[in-house]
Formats: structure tokens, sequence, C-alpha cells
């Protein structure tokens, strides 16, 4: 990771509006970022710029945000052993009994930040095993690395393995310990979130203690919903005095604004309604629920709502950490619900959404002064434009690789920018993203 941010990038820029679903494409610009990594400026660059393209062929785009994802599913990502229930008994939970051993979660933990830096991604809302010491060292790599996420234990007292469960005392106590010593570090780069699996492996009791510790610290409360229908089934015979799987988290006080809820394929018009009543935030998993089978959610509905809505890869379930695979995915999948949502908007959900959906756009997901520089710069061809540079970005599985992911104007990793010959020109006025 670089020492000092990069104080002037020039390139192609694809600036998110931070309200409206839309993008700004700026065909040569330069931006200006200063020394506390936050940008200063967004400009057009003049006719007679000496400075050069700091990547030559890229496009820069604001740091992809994975709204979804599985720290000790990292290895298994591909296993093929679904649909849901069984995928969990036969693949996932084999593993994440695994991350007792703080080797082994130490090597996972290096190749899921490798992993991030290498897509672009930058800040992701992880899920950890039950483990609270494979926990603390996936936030060490998180700081080490220079990513930001939100991240938590994985909160089991039933319905799986001994090795994966932890008795709810015990496991509240690691998170009010890892939330005292980790929360809000660095400027709040990382941050701890309360992550009640699904309800299926809660009791009753520890999703209540989970939703007062969101409501009490403000902290992000994550969690699945309605995926396939036989867990919605076996969520209603564990909650019987529920009217619904939604209605489930509501009994327990783990719904509001801070939630963000994965899946969300088969809710009810009225859970719809209710998660628009209480401003929850939703995280779409297209590639996941292609691959066990799930459904395809209705994003187009989850839009036209109002929701907050973020993508997520959903590793390891899902395929990819490329949250531009994902977004190719939530494309197919609006297809085939007969409500097409484009790559504008979809590139606008991998950024800005899922910043909005993590409650951190105030300083997330727009190329703008006052912004944090969190950027990322991918290979596009220089020949396309409008339309089909979203296209090209979003649909070629084989388009070009990132070249430099860059966290408060720090690279992280990538390719050198190229050195600069003089002085930029004398500044001009910024132009709002």
């Amino acid at each position: 990771m670089a020492d000092s941010p990069l104080a002037t990038i020039r390139g192609r820029v694809l600036a998110p509006s931070p309200r409206s679903r839309t993008i700004e494409q700026w065909p040569d610009a330069l931006v200006e970022v200063a020394a506390d990594g936050r940008i200063a400026a967004l400009r057009e660059a003049p006719p007679d710029c000496t400075r050069p393209v700091t990547w030559p062929g890229a496009v820069i785009l604001p740091g992809l945000v994975d709204a979804h994802v599985h720290y000790p599913q990292t290895r298994i990502l591909g296993s093929a052993s679904g649909p849901l229930l069984p995928w969990l008994e036969r693949s996932v939970f084999p593993e994440e009994a695994r991350f007792a051993d703080p080797g082994y979660a130490a090597a996972v933990a290096e190749e899921m930040c490798e992993a991030f830096i290498a897509q672009g991604t930058t800040l992701a809302a992880i899920y950890c095993s039950a483990h609270p010491g494979a926990t603390e060292i996936l936030l060490e790599a998180i700081e080490r690395h220079g990513l930001r996420a939100v991240a938590g234990l994985a909160l089991m007292d039933r319905s799986a393995p001994p090795p994966v469960l932890l008795p709810a005392a015990e496991a509240l106590a690691a998170c009010d310990d890892l939330h005292a010593r980790w929360h809000g570090r660095d400027d709040g780069r990382i941050r701890l979130s309360m992550i009640p699996r699904f309800a299926i492996s809660c009791t009753p009791e520890l999703l209540r203690d989970a939703g007062l510790r969101s409501r009490e610290h403000e902290l992000l409360l994550q969690t699945h919903i309605s995926e396939n229908p036989d867990e919605i089934e076996h969520t209603l015979e564990l909650f019987p005095g529920s009217r619904d799987y939604l209605g489930v988290y509501e009994d327990h006080g783990c719904v509001g604004p801070l939630t963000v809820l994965a899946h969300c394929i088969h809710l009810s018009e009225d859970e719809w309604s209710r998660l628009r009543a209480q401003d929850v935030a939703v995280a779409h998993c297209p590639d996941s629920n292609f691959f066990l089978g799930s459904g395809c959610m209705p994003l187009r509905k989850a839009l036209e709502l109002g929701l907050r809505v973020g993508l997520g890869t959903d590793v390891g379930a899902g395929r990819t950490f490329s949250l531009r695979r994902v977004a190719a995915a939530a494309y197919d999948a609006s297809l085939l619900r007969g409500a097409m949502v484009g790559p504008e908007e979809l590139l606008w959900l991998a950024t800005r959404g899922g910043a909005r959906a993590l409650h951190q756009d105030d300083r997330l997901g727009c190329i703008a002064p006052g912004f944090d520089a969190d950027l990322v710069a991918v290979d596009v061809p220089a020949r396309l434009s409008g339309p089909a540079l979203l296209d090209a970005l979003l649909f070629r599985h084989d388009a070009g690789p990132v070249r430099a992911t860059m966290v408060r104007g720090r690279v992280l990793r990538g390719e050198a920018p190229t050195l600069e010959p003089g002085p930029t020109p004398g500044p001009e006025p910024s132009r709002p993203a």
C-alpha cells in the first residue's frame, strides 16, 4: 500500500450521481486528492494538460462495494452440493469448522483480502464464522491491507454441528469485546456488525440480544431471509408464533434502518411493504441465487419501492469475487423476471448503492469533492464511450482486468501510475458530479 495518496489522477472517469441511479461519464478528467485522502476536485482536463493519463486504457470509477460475502467460504467457492440447506450441511459447515485453527483462518483471510483488491472491491460486508479468534484474524488482515469492512461474528447457537456453534452468552460477550476494540478503527474504515446468521441458526434469546445490541450501539444487523422455500418452511416451524419470515425478525427486534437482508427472493407483497416502511436495506446476490437454484429476486420491485439495494457476491455460493460479474448476473435475473435493470443502474448499485445500503454514503460511492478517494481503475478499450463503455465494463467476462485499487487515494495494489512529467495547469472550478 502506498504511504501517501496520489495527488492527481487523470483519465476517463465514471462518476455516480449521489441520489439518482445514473452515471456521468467524463472522457478526460482530473481527480484532485487532498492529503487526507478525500477528493478535493473533479474537473475536466484542459486541452493543454501536460499530465499524462495515470493508467492509459483504463476507466476510473468508485471502489466496488460487496454488500454480502462470507469469509469462511472463500475456499469452497463453486462447491456444487446445493440447494441451500443440503449445501450448508455438506459443504459449508465442515469448512467453517476449520476456522477454529488460527493458521487456517489467517491463510484464508489473506486470500480473501487479495481477492477483494484484485477485483476492485474496497468495502465489503463480511460474515465471519462463529469463532471469535478467526474474526479477529480477519479484522487484522483487513486493517493491514488497507481495505474497508463491516464485519462480525456469525451468531449460531443451534441447528448446526457443534464445531460451528457458540452459546449465546459466549458469542455476545465476544461481540462486545470485538466492538470495544475494533469498531470505528481508522476513522470508520473498519466497523463491526451484528450477524445472526439466519433465524434457523439462532434461538429466540440470541436473536433478541443481537437486535438489542444493534440498536444500542448503532451497528448494522446483517442476516438472510427467504432464500429458499425449504428454509422458509423450517423457519416458520421453529417460530410458529410469527406471521411470516420477516415477522420472525420483527418479533425479535432485528428489523429497522440498520438491517441489511440478503436474498429476499420469496417475500410476500406484505413483507415487501413492511421492508419499505421500516427502511430496510437489501443485499441482492443473483449469482449465488442461480448457483443454488434459489430463484430470482425482483430487483426492479425493490428499486421501485425506494429500498436501499446493494449487490453481494455471496461467496462461496456465489462463484466469483467480481462484482462486475455479479452485476451481469443481476441483469440476467432481471430479464428473467420481465423487468430489466440496465447497466447504468447496476453499476450505480455496485458502487453508490452499496455504500447507501451499508450506511456509508456520506463519504463513499461518489467521485466528487468531499468524498473519500476510494477508486478502482479497470481496463476498457479506449474507443468505447456512452452505453458501449458500460456494457463492456459489466458484461464482457473476458474483458480487461483491474489495473489498480485505491482506498483514500492510496494504491493498495496494482500497476504503478504513469510518472508525471510536470505540474498540472492551474486550478479550474469543480463541476458537480
